[in-house]
């Protein structure tokens, strides 16, 4: 309902604007199609014109014996050379149009397809949360290809045809006024239901393009989440879900093609009334006397050549009309500001100490303009980092841990306080060099299709396939290295789905590795590994925690209780810092925390004395 509002708004005007912007790099090449749209009139207006001059000039001479059968006969084949010639000449150039304005259109769809992923890449996470995947894939895969038929096919054909009728319609009324009348009187009637038809199909085309939206989406959940969907037997009610989209999808399209048949027919209905009341009006001035049976025939095959292109731009409106909604979801996209910008006169840093200080930080995903709001995941929120320094954070599930590292590598901006890396805001920061500095593992690891080296890799220069290799090796991927026959061109498919979920972690702590970062952020990074998979990363984890300043969101033991200092999280407040033996002494938050993963370790029959022993999530 809320997109059917704004299409509601759409400002034609400014589409139209928005358009053109994107034809201005080929504005040449739109000159030439301009060109040879003028040239190719002419000679379609010659071919009527043509007939007219055979039958009154030759064969009704012949008839009334005015002029010999010889020169009748060469003057027929004159006309007709002519009359393929002027038809040649608009094939080769009706060709060269085609391919001009399929080339415009290629290249402006290249274009769009380019901005939209640049701005993908370049929104803030708060809009990506809030719109489904789905709906973004159609707006740079299917809203575009509509766009690519309106200039590749579409504008061509309206543009043509506009500029023949308005050179036809002038040539007729200067030819025969009560003729040219009689003939084009259908085209007020044709203009209204064109109008009345827009307002209909619009409405019908804007949703079925929403709905293949949600189709897409749907489509891209359940096929991501499959092993759930057949795990938990969803089959059939996710096949019901789909049914009901497609039922949406199908009545809307057919809608659309109601109308258009409507249209098409009521369009070719009126066109043949101006035929045939032509036909009655010029026919009876042939037999008054007062006009030559080859004007009026030529007025015929004029006439009919004029109505032909409206009947053809009732089968370029569906063109149109779906690439309006394509283009104004598009172009909202488009306009979605990007708000995590680098400042116009970033500060860059000639060095990193790798100091890190909150200094009383508040943060909301929505609202935070009050304080005393239910909405801030943290309120007023201090801590410092030294560096060189490795703290943990602990805490509840919703504590805000996680909000901590986003705010740190500005994938939000706060709303009040300030974040600094060695004194300096992180507003004040160039956003690239910014994320340069930090190396992070998360939880869910996340691998590209590609091979084991791009995704240690990740295209960043100065990393080459020696360094990448023994990354791998450092954190334990050795044997699996060598067990396969590609090594580290080894293949790795979507998302890492043929690699186990231990391995993929340890590839994602080889790319921190690779890259030698300056800060490093791991949140619950070992929490899919077992006891086993995390001693062959621990000391590759000692040499990579070294000398950094180090930022870890704790999910067992063996990391929290090596930090420096360790900040406990508790409803969006800092309540306890200090070392694992400080906390412990303070008989709080943390203290309960680490009773109740001990009490579960001696229920599991594991010591807690085993610190390399997996614990359970302390959030």
């Amino acid at each position: 309902m809320h997109e059917e509002k704004e299409h509601e708004k759409f400002n034609g005007a400014h589409f139209m604007w928005q358009l053109l912007q994107y034809l201005r790099p080929y504005r040449w090449q739109v000159v030439l199609a301009l060109v040879l749209m003028l040239a190719i009139t002419p000679m379609e207006l010659a071919g009527p014109y043509l007939f007219h001059i055979g039958i009154d000039w030759y064969i009704l001479p012949y008839s009334s014996g005015q002029i010999s059968p010889t020169m009748a006969a060469w003057g027929l084949a004159i006309v007709v050379l002519m009359f393929l010639g002027v038809s040649l000449g608009s094939f080769l150039l009706l060709y060269a149009l085609v391919r001009v304005m399929q080339r415009i259109g290629q290249e402006v769809t290249y274009d769009l397809r380019k901005e939209i992923f640049e701005r993908l890449q370049r929104l803030p996470l708060s809009f990506l949360d809030r719109t489904p995947v789905g709906q973004l894939v159609t707006r740079a895969t299917t809203d575009v290809d509509a766009l690519n038929e309106l200039f590749a096919t579409g504008v061509v054909a309206i543009l043509n045809s506009i500029v023949l009728m308005l050179c036809m319609g002038v040539m007729l009324f200067i030819w025969h006024p009560a003729l040219a009348l009689a003939s084009l009187s259908p085209l007020p009637f044709i203009l209204i239901l064109t109008l009345v038809f827009q307002n209909k199909v619009g409405k019908a085309n804007w949703q079925a393009r929403t709905v293949i939206a949600q189709i897409n989406t749907f489509l891209n959940e359940h096929l991501s989440g499959m092993a759930i969907v057949q795990l938990f037997n969803r089959q059939e009610k996710a096949g019901r879900q789909f049914a009901a989209l497609n039922q949406k999808l199908l009545k809307a399209s057919c809608d659309s093609i109601n109308a258009f048949c409507f249209y098409y027919s009521a369009v070719e209905f009126i066109c043949m009334g101006g035929l045939a009341l032509l036909y009655w009006v010029g026919g009876l001035r042939v037999i008054e006397g007062s006009l030559q049976i080859g004007v009026l025939i030529a007025f015929m095959m004029y006439v009919q050549r004029f109505f032909q292109p409206i009947i053809d731009l009732s089968e370029k409106l569906e063109i149109v009309a779906t690439a309006v909604p394509a283009a104004q979801r598009i172009f909202q996209l488009l306009d979605e500001p990007v708000t995590n910008l680098s400042p116009v006169k970033a500060r860059r840093k000639a060095a990193t100490h790798g100091e890190i200080e909150f200094r009383n930080v508040w943060f909301a995903y929505e609202g935070g303009a009050n304080p005393k709001d239910e909405n801030w995941v943290l309120r007023d929120v201090s801590f410092r980092v030294k560096a060189g320094q490795t703290i943990a954070i602990v805490g509840q599930t919703g504590a805000g841990k996680t909000t901590l590292i986003q705010l740190l590598l500005r994938f939000y901006d706060i709303q009040r306080g300030q974040i600094l890396l060695d004194g300096v805001d992180l507003r004040e920061m160039d956003l690239q060099e910014l994320r340069s500095l930090f190396g992070i593992v998360l939880q869910d690891s996340f691998l590209f299709a590609g091979t084991l080296e791009s995704n240690v890799k990740l295209g960043t220069e100065g990393i080459d396939r020696t360094s990448a290799e023994q990354a791998l090796r450092k954190v334990g991927l050795g044997p699996f290295l060598e067990s396969q026959a590609q090594g580290i061109e080894t293949p790795v498919t979507e998302r890492g789905s043929t690699l186990s979920m231990g391995q993929r972690q340890l590839i994602s702590f080889a790319r921190a590795l690779a890259h030698n970062p300056h800060f490093l952020i791991l949140d619950e990074a070992t929490s899919s590994v077992d006891t086993k998979t995390e001693r062959l990363i621990r000391s590759a984890l000692d040499r990579l925690l070294k000398g950094r300043t180090s930022v870890v969101i704790a999910h067992r033991l063996s990391t929290i209780e090596h930090a420096d200092r360790i900040l406990v999280m508790h409803k969006g407040r800092l309540s306890e810092q200090g070392s694992h033996q400080e906390l412990l002494h303070q008989r709080g938050i943390y203290f309960r925390l680490y009773q109740l993963q001990y009490k579960e370790q001696e229920a599991l029959g594991a010591g807690a004395s085993e610190s390399l022993q997996p614990m359970p999530a302390i959030n």
